[in-house]
């Protein structure tokens, strides 16, 4: 059996984006396994997913840690320990700071509802509709010391509806991210992810030809 790519997933919430990893690993989907789902609060939900799936899993409450470094260290310990090869975070609201990236460089990823550069940060959905974008979607990038800044992986593209309101576009997007989170996991677990400076090279993929409009004439 060819050896599968060791996870770990960061979350604070009840993330659906987990459920989407762990369908792909049960199904075989996906040439990776999740050996650890860390939270830093202990009511996520995404503690009962794992759980439910037999998935190792633990609580590093950030509120135990009168530094931020401290927490940091709690959490890089656990997945060093874990022998994780790639860090997916899936609703992870802290800050990644320099000892995660010194810990883990290239080898952590995060997917954000919104075609970056455009709308980082947070309420993003909100944002393009007052900005009157034709287009948002999701994507997945690399993390790096900025907010939403690393190398952008895989994107998809969803349109904004004339009528769409942030909850109608959200959950649009979030169909979007359950396809392809797993496919960039799947990428790296098939060594086909290079990053060349800020540019990712996904060895062997597709390229599309078809040109988007919105609104159409």
């Amino acid at each position: 059996m060819a050896k599968k790519l060791r996870l770990a997933v960061l979350a604070s919430g009840g993330d659906t984006n987990l459920q989407s990893i762990i369908d792909g690993c049960q199904q075989d989907t996906l040439d990776a396994e999740i050996a650890l789902v860390v939270c830093n609060n202990p009511g996520a939900g995404a503690l009962k997913r794992a759980e439910a799936a037999g998935i190792r899993n633990i609580c590093i409450n950030h509120r135990d840690f009168s530094e931020r470094a401290d927490f940091d260290r709690a959490v890089v310990t656990a997945l060093q320990d874990a022998q994780v090869e790639l860090i997916v975070l899936a609703g992870f609201m802290r800050i990644i700071s320099a000892v995660f990236l010194e810990a883990f460089p290239q080898r952590i990823i995060n997917i954000h509802p919104a075609l970056l550069p455009a709308f980082p940060g947070l309420h993003v959905q909100q944002k393009a509709i007052e900005y009157g974008a034709r287009f948002s979607g999701c994507t997945v990038h690399f993390v790096d010391d900025g907010v939403d800044t690393g190398p952008i992986i895989v994107q998809a593209v969803v349109p904004i509806h004339s009528d769409d309101t942030e909850e109608t576009l959200s959950a649009r997007i979030l169909e979007q991210e359950h396809k392809i989170y797993p496919q960039a996991i799947q990428w790296f677990a098939q060594d086909r992810v290079k990053l060349e400076g800020r540019k990712v090279v996904i060895t062997d993929a597709e390229r599309p030809q078809q040109a988007l409009i919105n609104p159409l004439p």
